[in-house]
């Protein structure tokens, strides 16, 4: 019953995604569309955050990389094929990563959060400062990727429905790749690392190794997050790779639910909607957003995921049905 409490509001979620572009204007749509994009960026996140329990200040870095590749390898192309962009943008962002990481596992708590930030604002300053590539006004992209098989045009991504659905899918496949990456050996290494990487480095674990695979895999869905935000807005600049940015992303992961992977996709709606709908309510809109999140936070220690099986807890206990011992411990911890 329990699993089947889970996985009800992510297939309800996941229908109601899927009808949206029938119903909804094309303004929503490419407005979901860049909060499905956000979600790909803070889920890649959560994998450092969340299980492998890497705070990563300069996730951002790998975000405007995965976005660069494409348009500095296309800016003049005549057409983009989806197939070409794509895994080269996913390229430029794993090697990225592996370098970043390489040198960033050798430190540890505030050392490596100070160490990502450094290395990512290096990428952040060098777009930013080389006219070869815009500066800080950064590339226009005007062709979107096209999928062709010979003179077939198989996807479009001109196409506002498409490009939503290809990023949907994108988020899916995300989603279900890092669930049985988790449920793999490799993911509970990670997860004892996080727990106490002492005693995993103790039964003869490669600690920095694992910590490494999963840096890299968190940049490249990072890549893909960023591959996508330059095609669906055909702009990028340097302001994607900055810490900002990055503050944001934990600021999701933080405030949909740390360890969960839905937790950020439900943060990105969270954080996305009120950037665009608290500004029509007052231009000091950025302290009723600091202090919704920080609501969330005292309130909601597990992040806004937690609400629901909390909320039906209270209700199975007001009709007198008993909780298991791990629903008494979460209520009692949100609580």
């Amino acid at each position: 019953m329990s699993s089947l409490t889970r996985s009800l509001p992510l297939v309800v979620a996941l229908l109601t995604l899927l009808l949206f572009p029938l119903f909804g204007s094309s303004f929503y749509v490419g407005l979901v569309t860049r909060i499905i994009i956000i979600a790909i960026f803070a889920m890649s996140l959560d994998l450092l955050i969340g299980y492998t329990g890497l705070v990563s200040f300069g996730h951002a870095a790998f975000f405007g990389i995965g976005g660069y590749a494409l348009a500095i390898a296309f800016q003049d192309a005549s057409v983009i094929p989806l197939w070409q962009a794509l895994p080269l943008s996913l390229l430029a962002a794993g090697l990225a990563a592996l370098v970043i990481g390489w040198i960033s596992i050798r430190t540890s708590g505030i050392y490596f959060i100070m160490i990502t930030l450094a290395l990512s604002q290096m990428f952040f300053y060098y777009f930013f400062e080389s006219p070869r590539y815009g500066g800080d006004d950064g590339i226009f992209l005007f062709l979107k990727p096209v999928l062709m098989i010979g003179s077939e045009d198989i996807l479009n991504l001109d196409n506002e429905n498409n490009f939503y659905y290809f990023a949907l899918s994108s988020l899916v496949l995300t989603y279900l790749f890092l669930v049985m990456i988790l449920q793999a050996p490799f993911g509970k290494v990670i997860k004892a690392i996080k727990a106490n990487e002492h005693r995993v480095r103790a039964l003869g674990y490669s600690t920095n190794g694992y910590k490494l695979v999963s840096f890299v895999l968190a940049g490249t869905l990072a890549g893909l997050a960023g591959f996508l935000e330059g095609a669906h807005t055909g702009y990028i600049n340097p302001a994607y790779m900055s810490w900002h940015e990055s503050g944001v992303a934990i600021a999701i992961v933080i405030l949909g639910g740390v360890g969960t992977l839905y937790g950020p996709i439900v943060g990105a709606f969270i954080i996305v909607l009120l950037q665009n709908f608290l500004p029509e309510l007052t231009e000091h809109w950025q302290l009723l957003l600091g202090g919704i999140v920080i609501s969330v936070v005292l309130f909601l220690p597990r992040g806004a995921t937690s609400l629901f099986p909390r909320l039906l807890s209270l209700i199975r206990t007001e009709k007198g049905v008993p909780l298991s011992q791990e629903e008494s411990t979460k209520v009692d911890t949100d609580g």
